[in-house]
């Protein structure tokens, strides 16, 4: 678990713990992150304050290794989406199991992955605002090493793309991106691909290299008729793939799809369509108890939970826990009782969960472990993240940047 030798990595290990972070012990205030994992507290007899999210080394460690094995075997390349946790350390750890780049969403989150030496990224959107364009040109200039592809679904997009890179020595790379009538972005039809792609190959400041498309905008269904939409979808990228054939600038053309529903549809129809198949699964390295658990291909283990503190037996059969929507997702499923089968959580206030016992008997005061539904939206609620072993002691500290 040791960092890349980076200077931002070595400034996280000597940030000290303070009230920014909620959750930790209290005890541990103006504590270096160092100083803590040196003495492997037991977080629980430490005394967390409040809400405590963490992780589980032994799932993330075991998911790390899934993914990489299975992405070896299907002969696809993996960049994971790092909005999901907006983590440098838990993207590090993607990078040494064999992660290509890291996929994110914003200049923004490339801004913070840069800060941490990240030197191959997939910005998975067109990008149009000159002050952004800039940045990333400015980045290319300076570092031959750097490698970064974005999308362009418009004619319009490239135009702006083009202006703002007038002064730029590198080219930027592009995928036209395929969408779906409905869906979220992309060109609807083959012609608009075949115009967007003929624009992009025009320009001077921009080097077409490949097809960008995102299954899950369809559907995230693993029924039969929703995943043959993905395929039939999937079908429509491999086709934009072929008549664009003139005009890629590469020969290492790039076909990326994937999140962490669909990716073994993604690998069955993308694989051989060119060269490079990326995926850009993010949510694989914790998993779920909820929306993945349910949808995954994989066998995933969740390594995601909230701690939260009874707080009240306001009625028989019901507890609120001190838990709520500024904690833990909600978009996507409530959150799961870990050891109270049947028991459900009905609701959830800002700082308050409604935990339906369904039998069970619990205290005020006693600390209860909850699974989560979409990873994305409870790891942008903390900003330090306790990673804990099989015995409860603290083996990392996970810095977020949201």
């Amino acid at each position: 678990m040791n960092p890349p030798p980076h200077a931002a990595f070595a400034a996280l290990a000597g940030e000290l713990l303070d009230w920014r972070f909620k959750g930790l012990p209290p005890g541990w205030q103006d504590t270096p992150v160092a100083e803590v994992l040196a003495a492997a507290p037991v977080l629980f007899e430490a005394g967390p304050s409040g809400p405590v999210c963490v992780l589980r080394e032994a799932a993330l460690a075991h998911n790390l290794a899934v993914m990489a094995t299975w992405c070896r075997d299907r002969g696809v390349l993996l960049a994971p989406h790092g909005k999901t946790h907006m983590s440098p350390q838990l993207f590090a750890r993607q990078s040494a199991a064999g992660a290509c780049a890291v996929t994110v969403a914003t200049i923004g989150q490339a801004r913070v992955y840069r800060a941490f030496g990240a030197d191959a990224i997939v910005l998975a959107n067109e990008l149009v605002e000159p002050a952004g364009l800039a940045w990333l040109a400015g980045e290319l200039d300076a570092d031959p090493g750097l490698r970064a592809v974005c999308w362009v679904d418009s004619v319009r997009g490239v135009e702006l793309m083009t202006e703002a890179l007038a002064g730029a020595t590198r080219s930027l790379d592009v995928c036209v991106e395929v969408g779906m009538p409905g869906g979220r972005t992309g060109c609807r039809t083959a012609a608009e691909v075949d115009e967007v792609a003929r624009a992009a190959a025009a320009s001077p400041r921009l080097r077409l290299v490949g097809v960008a498309g995102y299954e899950a905008a369809r559907s995230q269904d693993v029924g039969p008729g929703a995943t043959a939409a993905v395929r039939a979808y999937l079908a429509e990228m491999r086709a934009a793939l072929s008549r664009l054939a003139p005009l890629f600038e590469t020969d290492e053309v790039i076909v990326t799809a994937g999140g962490s529903t669909y990716p073994d549809v993604v690998a069955d129809e993308l694989t051989g369509a060119a060269p490079r198949v990326i995926l850009r699964s993010g949510c694989y390295l914790t998993h779920d108890h909820g929306l993945y658990a349910a949808t995954s291909p994989l066998p995933m283990r969740p390594a995601m939970q909230v701690w939260a503190p009874v707080l009240s037996r306001p009625e028989p059969g019901l507890a609120l826990v001190g838990m709520g929507r500024r904690d833990v997702s909600f978009d996507a499923g409530l959150p799961v009782p870990l050891s109270l089968p049947g028991a459900t959580v009905t609701k959830l206030n800002d700082q308050h969960a409604y935990l339906e016992l369904a039998g069970h008997t619990v205290a005020v005061g006693d600390r209860l472990g909850f699974g989560i539904s979409h990873p994305c939206t409870t790891f942008d609620k903390w900003q330090l993240i306790p990673v804990l072993d099989d015995a409860d002691r603290v083996v990392d500290l996970v810095r977020t940047f949201f």
